[in-house]
């Protein structure tokens, strides 16, 4: 399910916090240390990190999460192809649910809903390695190393990628990431023999 997969064009051992959004708030903090960069946020908000310096098409990304604090509804996840207020959103929810958004200029929409996963972490502790499998319109989702479904939207060709997390009730939720590698992928879906 992830085929033409090439040479690796970039690893991130998150020793380096020059190529990433970093922040400190009362509402939240965004700060890489001891190799991770670690999310976390109050009740009810919601923080994203951008590597901003690599903008990739085609591509094959793996990335782990550790979640510390994160229950229920609570959420986070990568940020895929994001091009200003644009970008998909592969969203891990701590009840075991995984879905697809696209966010477009600020405007959200849900294009694969959200279904159980026995990949995805139950709240915390816990941890996952997330894949993206991205060539054309096409989005594969691993966690893993296990295919979960596949999504077509041709809306962003290429970006940036990202991760976030997102509070959804009365408590506090943190989460770290580790480990980031993104590989070329060279891939042609096959053609259809036309019917006579």
């Amino acid at each position: 399910m992830s085929p033409g997969i090439g040479p690796v064009t970039l690893t991130d051992d998150f020793a380096d916090d020059s190529p990433w959004d970093t922040a400190v708030s009362d509402q939240g903090s965004a700060i890489l240390s001891r190799s991770r960069l670690t999310l976390a946020v109050q009740p009810g908000i919601q923080l994203a990190s951008l590597r901003r310096d690599s903008t990739f098409g085609n591509f094959y990304a793996e990335i782990t999460a550790h979640t510390s604090l994160c229950r229920a509804q609570d959420k986070y996840g990568i940020l895929v192809r994001s091009v200003g207020s644009s970008f998909y959103r592969v969203v891990l929810s701590c009840n075991g649910f995984i879905h697809v958004e696209r966010i477009k200029n600020g405007t959200k929409l849900i294009i694969y809903e959200a279904v159980p996963s026995g990949d995805a972490p139950l709240g915390a502790p816990g941890e996952v390695r997330i894949g993206i499998w991205a060539v054309g319109g096409e989005m594969r989702l691993f966690l893993n190393g296990r295919f979960q479904f596949s999504i077509t939207d041709k809306s962003f060709p290429n970006g940036a990628l990202g991760v976030f997390v997102r509070s959804m009730g009365d408590t506090p939720v943190t989460v770290s990431f580790s480990d980031l590698t993104v590989y070329d992928v060279e891939y042609v879906f096959p053609t259809r023999t036309p019917s006579p």
